[in-house]
């Protein structure tokens, strides 16, 4: 497994996903919110509507782990839990897909992405 990247990458990101999922629990919040805005990130691919590089660029806004981070960082500090929600929804979200082998994307297309061109 050490000497085949992409099948390390998907394995790291269960992990990131388990946790993610581990710490949702740990928090006690509720899995219909869960539910219902575990795919809202995809909302982002919207921005492909503007063409490749506008969608590019709007789309890795929405699949930055540092934005979910960010917020999780926030809602701890200020003692929003349902901002620690969101994010860990998020944070959920963007692993799973990276999971998946959809990765950030290029401005060329919106298959071409940090791990693999998706066919």
């Amino acid at each position: 497994m050490f000497t085949r990247p992409a099948l390390l990458l998907r394995t790291e990101e269960a992990c990131l996903l388990i946790g993610a999922v581990a710490v949702y629990a740990h928090l006690h919040f509720s899995w219909v919110l869960f539910a219902v805005l575990f795919l809202v990130p995809d909302l982002f691919m919207l921005g492909f509507l503007a063409g490749p590089r506008v969608g590019a660029a709007v789309y890795n806004l929405g699949h930055s782990l540092c934005v979910p981070l960010g917020l999780f960082v926030l809602g701890r500090s200020e003692g929003w839990p349902l901002l620690l929600a969101v994010a860990a929804i998020w944070f959920a979200h963007i692993v799973f897909d990276r999971m998946l082998g959809y990765g950030l994307k290029y401005p060329t297309h919106f298959k071409d992405t940090h791990l693999q061109h998706v066919a």
